[in-house]
């Protein structure tokens, strides 16, 4: 791992993807599966690294495709892949990116918090948790289970809870000393010992791009 990140297993988020993120982590379902309970189609998920995500989710809808750095705006079969999954012409809402991790499925979103939206769904299969942070640095989290949503919350604002309390549902109760949403990627890290390669998500992994939706 790269800067420390081995000893944040998932704490390093916070700090990758620091102007907004979603993480949502969904147990016992495999990337595509995730990607399919969020409303996307198998045939119109690209492989898209982090960087190129960005690209495309931050361009200007008058810009050239020559533009993007990653595409050979020539290939004409990239560029029809890319505007069959919604990614071209124009700048699409959010782009999910999906991966695996010991037993569970994780996606990542730049600013937006679609997956979140589908946290029910995406818990079919066992647990499924969803930790976004928006613009201004307000958190929420979601969790539910087996198909049924138990708890929504901001982390330190229990009266903004939805459901039953945080620490009831899920032990969880967040100290003073750190933003609520680095709070609570800790305390998956030691409930479920997981960790995700810093790596992994800089690389290619399967994406879907949504439109009409501001989530």
């Amino acid at each position: 791992m790269v800067g420390g990140h081995e000893r944040n297993g998932l704490r390093w988020i916070a700090d990758a993807y620091d102007v907004g993120f979603t993480l949502t982590l969904s147990e016992g379902l495999s990337p595509y599966e995730l990607l399919r309970g969020i409303g996307a189609e198998e045939p119109h998920v690209v492989p898209l690294t982090r960087s190129a995500a960005y690209e495309l989710l931050t361009r200007n809808a008058d810009d050239h495709i020559s533009d993007l750095d990653f595409l050979d705006w020539e290939d004409e079969a990239e560029v029809a892949r890319l505007a069959d999954g919604g990614f071209l012409p124009d700048p699409p809402d959010t782009i999910v990116r999906a991966g695996s991790v010991a037993g569970w499925a994780y996606a990542l979103e730049e600013f937006q918090c679609r997956t979140g939206t589908y946290l029910a769904a995406l818990s079919r299969a066992g647990r499924a948790f969803s930790i976004h942070r928006n613009a201004k640095g307000f958190s929420r989290v979601g969790y539910a289970l087996h198909g049924e949503p138990v708890t929504s919350f901001e982390p330190g604002l229990p009266h903004l809870t939805n459901g039953v309390p945080a620490e009831a549902a899920l032990g969880f109760v967040v100290g003073a000393d750190e933003p609520g949403d680095v709070a609570f990627l800790r305390f998956l890290e030691a409930e479920s010992d997981l960790w995700i390669p810093w790596e992994e998500t800089e690389a290619e992994l399967p994406a879907a791009a949504f439109t009409g939706e501001r989530l």
